[in-house]
């Protein structure tokens, strides 16, 4: 008999919606914590994840845990950092990045060491990170760092929208430099390895075009003809199912009619508008989000880690309005895919 999927989740930015959110979802999982199918280890601030749940009037009581102490049968805190000064909702500050940062740094080392199969992440702010002497763009440059990882990618996941990135969080005009065949083919490699784990076992992948229309064979930019078109001969000669440059007009129409299983868009906004458009809803009185869905996956890391697709919602912090379900679907696609990983080892 083999126990039960273990997953490390990580408080985020104590100033945003991040324990607020992980409180709201605990009972999502509350069947299969008393079953014994699933362990969650909730690593963060203590008094972070106790002040969410009084603001909310949740009981919360989850078993303490240290990082070698058997598997628990329900929600354990494993404590990582010590407040030294208030956290303000909504309010970035230092103090809060420091936290946040320890939070990753725990959880990481308990996935790195195999006490956990997967870490799920709530959102943290790249500001308050800076602010507190860790110079990281966001979470998955962080974590490639924390694990040594040479190569990463992001993943969007909302249904059947599946979409990783060739580069992510970088000024659009360093965004085209980054694009380069040795790039374009490990984002693919990243991409078909991660829809092989989530039991699509032959992808269809499109590439997106990078310049309109494709570059309309070379007239606005060569890009597509002299980088991405070769790569896509050489991968259909491996036996890929690859269809590109797909103008970034279209392809994702065609993602939607299930043409293909993922997209790798070339940039940030090329990946995330569609699949944010599709999964997030906005009340077109209040102005606030009232639907929230989709799952980050990052790509190439010797750990498994899913995240929320949203950000630290400073607006919202402190308000008991936040939506969890983003965060439900994070810690579920990070227990498909640690199970999957750790099925693979035995």
């Amino acid at each position: 008999m083999t126990g039960p999927t273990s997953i490390a989740l990580t408080m985020g930015d104590p100033a945003g919606v991040g324990p607020e959110i992980i409180v709201k979802a605990l009972p999502a999982f509350a069947p299969r914590l008393a079953a014994g199918e699933l362990e969650l280890i909730l690593v963060g601030a203590t008094e972070c994840f106790r002040e969410a749940a009084r603001r909310l009037g949740t009981a919360f009581d989850p078993a303490t845990i240290d990082s070698s102490s058997p598997r628990a049968g329900r929600a354990a805190l494993l404590a990582a950092g010590v407040p030294t000064q208030a956290i303000k909702p909504g309010v970035t500050s230092a103090e809060a990045g420091r936290l946040a940062f320890r939070a990753i740094e725990e959880a990481v080392r308990l996935a790195v060491s195999g006490r956990v199969d997967a870490i799920a992440t709530a959102p943290l702010s790249k500001e308050a990170l800076n602010l507190a002497g860790f110079h990281y763009s966001g979470h998955t440059e962080l974590l490639a760092d924390l694990t040594g990882a040479r190569d990463s990618a992001m993943l969007l996941l909302h249904g059947d929208m599946r979409v990783s990135h060739v580069s992510t969080h970088v000024a659009l005009s360093e965004a085209v430099k980054r694009l380069t065949p040795q790039r374009l083919r490990r984002v693919v490699e990243m991409t078909v390895g991660a829809l092989r784990r989530l039991g699509i076992e032959r992808p269809r992948i499109a590439i997106a075009a990078l310049n309109p229309h494709a570059g309309e064979g070379g007239m606005f930019g060569r890009e597509d003809l002299e980088i991405t078109t070769p790569v896509i001969a050489q991968l259909r000669a491996e036996g890929h199912e690859i269809e590109g440059p797909v103008p970034g007009d279209t392809v994702f129409v065609k993602l939607r009619g299930r043409r293909y299983d993922a997209v790798v868009a070339m940039y940030h906004d090329q990946g995330h508008i569609p699949v944010k458009l599709l999964g997030f809803s906005v009340d077109p009185v209040t102005g606030k989000w009232d639907a929230l869905s989709g799952v980050n996956v990052t790509l190439g890391l010797p750990i498994v880690r899913t995240s929320v697709d949203h950000g630290t919602a400073f607006d919202i912090a402190g308000k008991g309005i936040a939506n969890e379900r983003s965060l439900i679907e994070a810690i579920d696609c990070a227990i498909q895919l640690g199970a999957a990983r750790s099925k693979a080892a035995a």
